[in-house]
């Protein structure tokens, strides 16, 4: 089986009835975020590269369809229509790094209809992980104010694949490197990694494991120093850095209890060693927020490692996003359902500087200055350049935060940019929305009398109590 069969069992029976009733006119859908999730003032989009990599393999053959006929528990003869179907859609898309806020439309396929339907899942599994783990990831580059942070989250992530992805986001936002071997050899991300507490537990003592990790290790070294008494490994480790005249690179190691307290009295027991070159890297449990308030306390911090709860996105897990027809055989459509109302037709995103994006249809001019976000990067189900680089989103990350407002950057209660819609939009979802509401009315005065009171004599009896 290949990622074909990555899908929402419904995706398959959609696409299946559309090949019968010759639904294979183009369709277009849009992938966006209903609403940020609460203390996110903006995302991060990220995905767009390995759903790429997705849609240009993409090719039902023979083992797909054993699978689907498995799971619809029906002949593989009837799932024959689908032998074959290929990706050859258009899909635009806002790049990687770019800074995105609620409704802007992430990406849009357009396809024919059972193609466009069949990818739904996958692209939306890419697409809201790595956009929520970007987005939380942005903020630890955030709240550090410019110290190094690093990746320590595979261990714990959900699965290796989640792990080298958070390892790849962490770059793209600006973390200085990762624990993970395979991501950081893959993408040419700096490895970081110490020691573990067994490591030094194996030892009758902590000065002989420092002096047997530096042995092994020639180059700089960090030291783990909280294992038994906090203050006296730093002593050591200091001890043991003096005899080997090792210095410049080297560091300690917090990974528990009061950080901000034992950086300080880790700094002062440094410094009194004629150490100052030496680091503190600060470990356990540490996000956004439990950075920012080290930050803000003064804490003497040179390097933040974030695993667990920034790999998972602990406090924001998921995205409320959707991936929803706006158009098919060129009439464009729409969704009523309360609170889950969409907008119709093909879109773009306008970006001006100081100003709220601009939400409007595709074709639209631009307003003044404004530049466009989303860009055409497959057609015919070919990419249209080279798959694009994590430096080149890590470039754009850099200039979208910082052109940002200082609220919607805030960890802590942030205000998030609302975009606006264009006039041109506005007056089309009007206009859907009414031809919709006509139609379901006229449908309501051809439909035959409700039969339920003529039929009240068949339906079942109680039992008697």
């Amino acid at each position: 089986m290949s990622d074909v069969t990555t899908t929402d069992l419904y995706e398959v029976t959609m696409a299946m009835s559309y090949l019968q009733e010759d639904m294979r006119a183009p369709a277009t859908f849009g992938l966006f975020v209903r609403a940020l999730p609460p203390d996110r003032g903006f995302l991060v989009a990220a995905g767009l590269e390995p759903a790429l990599d997705f849609l240009a393999g993409y090719r039902v053959e023979r083992e797909d369809i054993e699978a689907f006929a498995v799971a619809l528990r029906r002949p593989e003869r009837q799932l024959e229509p689908l032998l074959g179907l290929a990706f050859e859609g258009e899909v635009r898309a806002v790049p990687e790094g770019r800074a995105v806020f609620a409704d802007e439309p992430l990406l849009e396929v357009t396809a024919p209809l059972p193609q466009a339907q069949l990818v739904e899942t996958y692209l939306l599994n890419q697409v809201c992980h790595q956009t929520t783990v970007a987005s939380k990831a942005a903020r630890s580059v955030l709240a550090a104010g410019g110290r190094s942070v690093v990746d320590f989250s595979l261990r714990r992530a959900h699965g290796p694949w989640a792990g080298h992805q958070a390892a790849r986001l962490g770059a793209l936002v600006g973390f200085a490197g990762t624990s993970d071997v395979a991501a950081a050899s893959a993408l040419g991300i700096p490895a970081s990694g110490t020691m573990a507490h067994s490591y030094i537990e194996a030892f009758s003592g902590e000065e002989e494991a420092f002096h047997a990790f530096a042995r092994a290790h020639p180059g700089p070294v960090t030291f783990l120093v909280d294992t038994y008494d906090t203050e006296e490994g730093v002593r050591t480790a200091a001890r043991v850095l003096t005899d080997l005249r090792r210095g410049p690179g080297c560091a300690v190691r917090l990974d528990s209890g009061d950080l901000g307290a034992l950086a300080r009295r880790a700094r002062t027991v440094l410094d009194g060693a004629g150490l100052t070159d030496v680091r503190i890297v600060a470990s356990g449990g540490l996000d956004e927020y439990g950075v920012d308030r080290l930050v803000r306390a003064g804490a003497p911090i040179d390097v933040y490692a974030v695993g667990t709860r920034v790999g998972v996105s602990a406090d924001a897990p998921y995205l409320d996003a959707a991936y929803k027809l706006v158009e098919y055989d060129g009439r464009p459509v729409m969704k009523l359902s309360s609170a889950k109302v969409t907008t119709p037709g093909r879109k773009q995103v306008f970006r001006r500087a100081g100003r709220p994006d601009v939400i409007a249809l595709d074709g639209e001019n631009p307003p003044d200055s404004a530049r466009s976000l989303l860009r055409t990067v497959m057609r015919g189900g070919r990419r249209t350049g080279p798959p694009d680089r994590w430096q080149d989103a890590r470039e754009r990350f850099r200039e979208d935060i910082a052109a940002l407002p200082a609220p919607a950057r805030r960890i802590h209660d942030p205000e998030p940019v609302a975009p606006v819609r264009s006039r041109a939009l506005e007056t089309l979802t009007s206009t859907v929305r009414a031809d919709i509401k006509a139609r379901l009315l006229r449908e309501r005065r051809v439909a035959p009398p409700d039969t339920a009171a003529s039929h009240a004599s068949a339906a079942p009896r109680a039992p008697d109590i």
